[in-house]
């Protein structure tokens, strides 16, 4: 039996098979969840009113902490509903809804951490020329594109999931309404939307990550190339913090898009699934403010000490 109608909702399994576990993990979603709102809210705050961070790096890196609030907002509330009772029901506009901002998000933040790159690109290989590459101008009109790039691909992919002929039960095996478990919730044939998250993937994962490797290749040998200890650790400072948090968002990207199917695999991508969208936006601000001098030094100006004498 499939149900060729939209479904009045449905249930997210997410990690009901592990009731033990469902408790822990509220207790750790919460606390992510509320250290992701403290710490990019404070680099929005840190981006805006401090003038020394009003550069195209703290402008990209702005963009990328209001993205991860929206990003945790989206599925976080639902999420804690789910892991902490018995009801783990979403309506079908609450799961419509969902899908299409985490489809847009997701997009952008692939765009956006490429973005990022060819900034710290220009600014190790270019550095005498950066202020004339990347000017604001260009800045608001990449952050731009990277937006728009994710509201377009929620456009396309967003409505052919959705038309799926779903299975009657409609239990959905994982804690959010994504492409992978909707498709897989299908009892009609999948081959086009398979298709489709196969094309996006490699143009939306496989190809900026490919350019941000090539970035991060051409930084290499451009700081080979310098005989200086003191340079080195300089671009070590500059690159170090965005490569982490492309290391970390793409390695959960991959696991949960790109992984083969078998039972072993899907439920390995739902701990993946559950890092994508908790652990990199809780993570990504730490990794900023604590590897980051002038982030800190603002963070003392704010509070009224002398951040340029603190080091640390």
């Amino acid at each position: 039996m499939v149900n060729h109608s939209s479904p009045a909702g449905f249930l997210l399994l997410g990690f009901s098979e592990h009731p033990h576990l469902e408790k822990i993990l509220f207790v750790v979603v919460l606390c992510s969840y509320l250290l992701t709102l403290l710490g990019n809210t404070l680099i929005l705050l840190l981006s805006t009113l401090d003038p020394r961070l009003h550069s195209p790096m703290y402008f990209f890196l702005s963009n990328l902490s209001f993205l991860d609030l929206c990003f945790t907002t989206t599925c976080v509330p639902q999420m804690l509903v789910n892991l902490w009772g018995p009801t783990k029901t979403i309506s079908f506009l609450g799961c419509s809804v969902q899908l299409f901002i985490f489809l847009s998000l997701g997009t952008t933040e692939c765009i956006l951490l490429t973005v990022m790159a060819f900034d710290r690109y220009v600014a190790v290989c270019q550095p005498l020329h950066y202020a004339t590459i990347i000017h604001p101008r260009l800045c608001w009109k990449l952050a731009a594109v990277a937006w728009m790039m994710g509201l377009l691909q929620s456009i396309i992919q967003t409505p052919p999931t959705l038309r799926l002929p779903f299975c009657p039960h409609r239990q959905i095996d994982d804690f959010l309404c994504e492409v992978p478990s909707l498709i897989r919730l299908s009892c009609g044939d999948t081959t086009f939307n398979e298709i489709q998250l196969a094309v996006s993937s490699v143009i939306l994962v496989v190809v900026p990550l490919s350019l941000i490797l090539v970035s991060y290749g051409a930084i290499t040998r451009a700081v080979l190339r310098i005989n200086s200890a003191e340079a080195w650790k300089k671009a070590f400072g500059t690159c170090s913090s965005h490569l982490i948090v492309v290391t970390l968002f793409y390695s959960s990207v991959i696991a949960v898009y790109l992984q083969p199917k078998n039972p072993y695999a899907q439920e390995r991508g739902k701990f993946f699934g559950l890092f994508y969208a908790v652990g990199t936006p809780t993570l990504n601000p730490l990794i900023y403010t604590l590897r980051n001098k002038e982030v800190k030094r603002a963070l003392w100006r704010l509070l009224g000490k002398n951040g340029d004498s603190k080091n640390t």
